[in-house]
Order: structure tokens, then C-alpha cells, then sequence
């Protein structure tokens, strides 16, 4: 059975749960997840949490390919500001910090009680942030990307596009266990540093993921693989989503990372229910 250290709890994973977008900033690449106000704040994870969700993944710093990157003093001051209204609010909620800034990281689990890294550089834009978080001790999606956000769109070309990233998170997860990270949540980050071909290649060989017998977390919310594909925009790509969540479900998916909670938290409910007549 899978399960991941929650403060000194085993969260259980046998079920999927959904984790719930929460961007504090005023540039992510869907509109409607940006909050910034203490009242949108507070809505936001109240609809999360009312909807389904288990997890609330907050974020100060746009990962889109055009983003400016923040350096990690004004990702706190976003991030401070959002936490102590949710910590306020909602004491009790569990909350990944979105950040690839060890001293980010650092921040939000020493001050404000957040309770998982998420990393989507793998810890090569601050090479302190796989021992940081051996430190803390605590859960840490590692990512699959090249580059940055700013330069990943130019950096497709593989050997073997498949073997490349399960050689990475091979060697990754080796690194990070010596280190003493003992929750590691593997995501294959869709839309970074893949086109839109490799995502969907990515996403039929999902199953592959199970050799490592940890954790899969999926995000696909909303993403370009989706909208390019289908010729719409991201406001339309709701549809589209719940393909792809449904289809990550039947793949072993733990974990579904989205901007649409109820939605995601609805295809975890039919797909578990058809887990149950596996003739």
C-alpha cells in the first residue's frame, strides 16, 4: 500500500486523491487559477477542500514558458501573505509549496507549516534542495524537466525520449534516498521540455512508472498538450482534462494535480467504482 509522511501521519494512497491548484500570482497561464485578494484566497481553498481535494499546492512563481523569474525574496513575500490567511482560516488543511528555491521551501515548512515539496526543476535550479529537504523530512514530488520554464521549449530532442526519463528519475530517486528523503512522489511533468507528441507518448506509457513502486502524481490541468491538440484554448480545455485525469487513473495515478477539483475528484469516484468489478 502506498502512503506518504504527513507530519508525522500516513496519508493512504490506495484511494487517489486530488490536489488542488492555489496560485497566488498574476501571471499563470489559466486565468481563472490566479488569487491574489485575502477573500479570493480564502474562497479558493474553501472550494478545494468542499469539492474533493485532500492537498492544496500553492504557488507564487509562474513555471510558463514566458514567465519572468522571480528570485526566491519576492516568491516569500507572496507566499507569506497567502499562508497566514490559510493558516488562519484553515488550520488543519494540507499544503504543498509549489517552489524550486531551497530557502522557499525552507520558509513555508519551518514557518507556516507546509507540509510537501514540489520541485518541478528536480533540484537542479538550487542544487541545496535535495539535502534541504532531507532536512525538514518531508514528502517531495520530484519533476521531470530540462532547463527552466524559460528555456525548456527548446530542449525536445532526445535519444530515446521514454528510456531518457525513466533514466533520470532512476538516478534521481537514487540521490535523493541517499540523502535520507524517504517520501519521494514521482510526476512526469507534462508540458515541460516535452512536445506535444512526447506528452502524449509520456502519457500512454504511464503505467511503466509502476518499476518504481512509489507515488505518481499527474498534472496535465488545462495544459497545451491539451488545447493544441483539440485547437481550443485553455478556458475550454476542461473537457479534455477529465480525458486525460481518467485515463492517468487507469494508469496508476496516485495523485491528480488540477485546477478543477470536483471534476478530477469525480473520475477518481467512477474509476475506483470500476476497480471494483475487475473480472
Amino acid at each position: 500500500m502506498k502512503t506518504i509522511n504527513i507530519k508525522g501521519e500516513l496519508l493512504d494512497l490506495s484511494k487517489p486523491l486530488v490536489m488542488g491548484i492555489l496560485n497566488v500570482t498574476p501571471d499563470s497561464f489559466f486565468s481563472g487559477s490566479r488569487k491574489q485578494s485575502e477573500q479570493e484566497i480564502i474562497n479558493r481553498v474553501g472550494e478545494i477542500l468542499s469539492q474533493g481535494g485532500t492537498i492544496i499546492d500553492i504557488g507564487a512563481q509562474s513555471t510558463r514558458p514566458s514567465s519572468t523569474l522571480l528570485p526566491a525574496e519576492e516568491e516569500i513575500g507572496r507566499l507569506r501573505y497567502a499562508l497566514g490567511i490559510i493558516n488562519r482560516e484553515f488550520p488543519d488543511v494540507t499544503l504543498s509549496v509549489d517552489t524550486f528555491y531551497s530557502d522557499v521551501a525552507r520558509f513555508c515548512i519551518e514557518e507556516h507549516g507546509v507540509a510537501i515539496i514540489n520541485d518541478i526543476s528536480g533540484g537542479e535550479m538550487d542544487k541545496m534542495m535535495f539535502d534541504m529537504a532531507a532536512r525538514l523530512n518531508v514528502p517531495y514530488i520530484l519533476m521531470h524537466m530540462r532547463g527552466t520554464p524559460q528555456t525548456m521549449t527548446g530542449l525536445t530532442d532526445y535519444d530515446n525520449f521514454i528510456q531518457d526519463v525513466f533514466y533520470y528519475f532512476s538516478q534521481k530517486v537514487a540521490e535523493l534516498h541517499l540523502k535520507g528523503v524517504n517520501d519521494v512522489i514521482i510526476d512526469p511533468g507534462f508540458g515541460f521540455s516535452k512536445t506535444t507528441d512526447q506528452n502524449y507518448e509520456l502519457m500512454a506509457a504511464l503505467r511503466g512508472f509502476s518499476i518504481f513502486e512509489l507515488p505518481l502524481l499527474v498534472g496535465i490541468s488545462r495544459k497545451r498538450m491539451i488545447y493544441h491538440l483539440t485547437g481550443t484554448t485553455a478556458e475550454e480545455s476542461l473537457n479534455g482534462t477529465t480525458v486525460l485525469n481518467t485515463f492517468a487513473l487507469q494508469n496508476g495515478a496516485d495523485i491528480l494535480r488540477v485546477h478543477d477539483v470536483k471534476e478530477a475528484a469525480e473520475a477518481v469516484k467512477i474509476t475506483n467504482k470500476l476497480k471494483g468489478y475487475d473480472f
